[in-house]
C-alpha cells in the first residue's frame, strides 16, 4: 500500500513539475498590434504570411534577403516594424516565428527557408537578443551560406573569426537588459573588422513593438526613431 501511494506521489509531483513548467515556458512579451498595423501600413510594402510561421516583407527592389530571429520570449509580431522598415530600404525581410518563441528550439530554420528563395543571391541572418545568439550559432555552422550576420544587442557564443562572414552589431547605451560582460567577452568571437553601431539612448525593447520601456527616465529617443535609425544602420552594411 505504502509503495502505491508512493509510486502515486512521484507521478503526481511529475505532473506537478511538467504543469510549472509548460506555464513557465508559455509566458512571453506580446506585441503592440495597434501601434504595428499603423506603422507597417505607413511603410507602404508587401506584407504576406508565406507559411504559417513565415512572415514576409519585400519591397520594390530586394536584391538581397535576411532571415530574422526574435528575441526570447517576445511575440514575433513585435518584430514587424523593422522587417517593413528594412524591405522599405531594399532588403527583402523574413520574420520567422519560433516555437514557445524561443528560437533556441528551432536554430536551424533559416537554412530550410533559403530554398524557398532560389533567385535571392545575397543572403543574411540575424536576431535580437537570444534570437541574435541563436542566430550566431546559426550562422557559424553554416558561414558559406550567408554573406553576414545581424545581432541586435546580442553576441556570438561561436567563433566566426576564420568565417568570411561580415558582422553588424547594434545595441542602445541604455540597455538594461543585455548582458555587458558577456557582450564584452564574446567580442573576441567576431571578425576583426566586424561593424558596430552604438545607439545613443537606446533600449532593448526599442529594436521591436512589445510592452513598456524598462523604466528609465531620460530616454531621448523613442520606439520608431530606433527602429528607422537600425534599419539605417542595416541598409549601409548590407549595401
Amino acid at each position: 500500500m505504502l509503495a502505491l501511494q508512493h509510486i502515486v506521489l512521484t507521478v503526481l509531483t511529475i505532473i506537478g513539475i511538467a504543469i510549472g513548467l509548460i506555464a513557465l515556458l508559455s509566458r512571453y512579451n506580446k506585441a503592440d498590434k495597434s501601434s504595428i498595423e499603423e506603422y507597417v501600413k505607413e511603410q507602404n510594402v508587401q506584407r504576406v504570411q508565406f507559411t504559417d510561421n513565415i512572415l514576409l516583407f519585400s519591397g520594390s527592389e530586394n536584391k538581397s534577403a535576411l532571415i530574422f530571429y526574435p528575441g526570447s520570449n517576445i511575440e514575433y509580431n513585435a518584430y514587424e516594424p523593422l522587417m517593413a522598415a528594412c524591405a522599405k530600404r531594399g532588403i527583402m525581410s523574413i520574420l520567422v516565428k519560433m516555437p514557445l518563441n524561443k528560437a533556441i528550439f528551432n536554430l536551424n530554420i533559416a537554412k530550410k527557408i533559403k530554398q524557398y528563395f532560389p533567385d535571392i543571391k545575397t543572403w543574411y541572418v540575424g536576431g535580437h537578443s537570444l534570437g541574435g545568439m541563436s542566430a550566431a550559432i546559426h550562422a557559424a555552422k553554416y558561414p558559406d551560406e550567408y554573406t553576414g550576420l545581424i545581432i541586435l544587442a546580442s553576441y556570438s557564443p561561436k567563433d566566426l573569426t576564420k568565417t568570411n562572414l561580415k558582422v553588424l552589431s547594434i545595441y542602445g547605451t541604455k540597455d538594461m537588459i543585455m548582458n555587458r560582460i558577456s557582450y564584452n567577452k564574446y567580442k573576441k568571437n567576431l571578425p576583426k573588422d566586424f561593424t558596430e553601431f552604438i545607439i545613443e539612448d537606446g533600449i532593448h525593447r526599442y529594436f521591436g513593438m512589445y510592452g513598456f520601456p524598462e523604466n528609465q527616465p531620460f530616454i531621448k529617443i523613442n520606439n520608431v526613431e530606433q527602429i528607422e535609425l537600425t534599419a539605417d544602420k542595416i541598409k549601409e552594411f548590407v549595401n
